[in-house]
């Protein structure tokens, strides 16, 4: 074992959640001292997009026939489109005299430390650059601005995570939740691209190292020390289906022989505690360049959606349930398997993803039609079955649903208090129609590349990002469940060792809103602003 997976490994067992302790966080939170959800330069040109909120005509069922969508050209609307639908404010939300924001992309508890990057180059739409997005403010900062001539090489999104922000909360275990938060992003941008008829490659040949030089995550004097930004990942948009090839080191260049304005404000929270170890595993986890092979996925399975509104709508209305209806009519059996359908690796939304899964689905189901309720298993992969087999229990029945789904019955019986103790006693992994963990393929998979780690939580929350806008679809509602007592899940479903790991929970069920909180337009600040004189 390399010293880097080391750390990653003393890291991910260190920071697990156990019946007798949560892992290290603050003693306490001073909530009026919460670090700015929104990152804004000072000293860069704004680029004000136009007005947020435009619907667009496809439908949310005619997301799985992307090349069916018509492609949107490229316009300083649409650029905004994209943006706003995958990163922009959704909603704000209000009690008393407090207000926070909600986003089109989530975030683990709603602290958001991904930041956005747009880079484009050639002449058309906009000046060729580096510009970070503020979706507060649904504009653009101008960060770099390239030579008059540069090569066009396209249009790219860069993400990169504040790790500090999660922190500030969550303690040691916040890289996790970054990443989780990362692989959320992902899965928003490519469906918001997908609505313009555009599409998403993930560049997963580049390293770290060249993602903050493009962004500009490396100009150490542009940000306070404990609010550097991490590089995460870099994609190219692609407005046509062949787009011409381009060189990395031109683009690379590019940046660096642009002019780079403005420093990043300060969050403005003091930085009370300290992690050191999640600067440890942020090292240890970087990324080199890599050569990537692409993997053939299989035949995609589709399961058509019942769901009759448009895709615009059913992303700007995707929200996080605090609390589910304990009572709730089972889930209709076919918008279940619609769901597990839906974040099988060939489907369109993992069009982007180049990696056989590793991520495979126990669920805890408890009021599904058809289903008895118990223990089931989604493997996402046809050669993932006989091991998850060999690595559980052998007391389960491994009893294969019929169905388009490749879905089996490991126990019958009652899971609700089963599955409410083991993510952190909470209700909604019990009131739910059903709940689930993501298990990863892990130590295999970190040995020999431990920035894998990184990896494996984004192929999470793209799974998420996909449940979240189904349920959505299915007319009720998903949450991300980030606490969970890590060994309890892997006692429970007999793992031993590191050979497998539980990265990541989930639960679907039917909301119960809470009729104190006002709920207000997502960019009504805008709209209301006084105009210029």
């Amino acid at each position: 074992m390399n010293k880097q997976t080391e750390i990653v490994l003393n890291y991910h067992n260190r920071t697990k959640h156990r019946l007798e302790r949560y892992a290290n966080g603050p003693e306490s939170i001073d909530w009026e001292d919460q670090p700015d959800p929104f990152r804004r330069f000072s000293g860069c040109d704004i680029i004000t997009l136009p007005k947020p909120g435009a619907e667009l005509e496809p439908l949310f069922v005619d997301l799985d026939n992307p090349k069916s969508i018509p492609t949107k050209p490229l316009s300083l609307v649409n650029l905004g489109l994209l943006l706003e639908l995958a990163f922009g404010l959704s909603a704000w939300k209000q009690y008393g005299s407090t207000r926070w924001a909600l986003r089109c992309n989530p975030s683990s508890g709603n602290l958001h430390p991904t930041e956005v990057y747009l880079i484009r180059t050639g002449k058309a739409c906009i000046q060729s650059g580096v510009y970070h997005y503020v979706s507060h403010d649904h504009c653009l900062e101008r960060r770099c601005l390239f030579s008059d001539n540069p090569a066009d090489f396209g249009l790219f999104i860069g993400l990169s995570s504040i790790h500090w922000r999660e922190a500030w909360k969550y303690g040691e275990r916040a890289y996790r939740y970054c990443q989780h938060d990362t692989g959320h992003a992902l899965g928003a941008l490519r469906f918001a691209a997908v609505t313009l008829g555009w599409s998403v490659e993930l560049l997963a040949d580049w390293s770290d190292d060249d993602i903050a030089n493009l962004l500009g995550l490396d100009r150490s004097d542009d940000f306070e020390q404990q609010e550097r930004e991490s590089p995460d990942l870099i994609c190219r948009i692609h407005l046509q289906a062949n787009s011409k090839p381009f060189d990395t080191d031109a683009l690379l260049e590019t940046a660096q022989s642009g002019t780079w304005f403005g420093k990043a404000d300060s969050l403005r929270a003091y930085h009370s505690y300290h992690w050191p170890i999640i600067d440890e595993v942020s090292m240890a986890a970087s990324k080199p360049r890599t050569k990537e092979q692409e993997w053939q996925s299989e035949p995609p399975l589709t399961i058509k959606s019942t769901c009759a509104q448009t895709a615009t709508a059913i992303i700007r209305q995707r929200r996080s349930a605090q609390q589910f209806d304990g009572k709730m009519a089972a889930l209709p059996n076919t918008d279940f398997n619609r769901m597990l359908a839906a974040v099988l690796p060939a489907t369109a939304a993992f069009k982007a993803w180049h990696w056989p899964a590793k991520i495979h689905l126990f669920l805890f189901v408890h009021r599904v039609d058809g289903l008895v309720p118990g223990l089931y298993v989604l493997p996402r992969s046809h050669d993932a079955m006989e091991k998850l087999q060999a690595a559980t229990l052998t007391e389960f029945n491994w009893q294969k649903i019929s169905g388009a789904v490749a879905l089996y019955q490991l126990y019958s019986g009652d899971c609700r208090q089963i599955a409410r103790t083991l993510s952190c006693h909470q209700l909604i992994a019990s009131d739910s129609a059903f709940s689930l963990a993501m298990v990863a393929e892990f130590s295999k998979s970190i040995e020999a590349s431990p920035w894998l780690y990184r990896r494996l939580f984004w192929e999470c929350g793209l799974i998420g990002q996909v449940l979240y806008l189904e349920a959505e679809a299915a007319g009720i509602r998903g949450t991300g469940i980030g606490c969970y007592f890590d060994d309890s899940v892997h006692e429970i479903l007999g793992f031993k060792g590191n050979e497998y790991q539980s990265l990541y929970h989930f639960t679907v069920g039917r909301p119960l809103e809470d009729r104190r909180l006002e709920t207000l337009p997502a960019y009504g600040h805008l709209i209301d602003a006084p105009m210029d004189n």
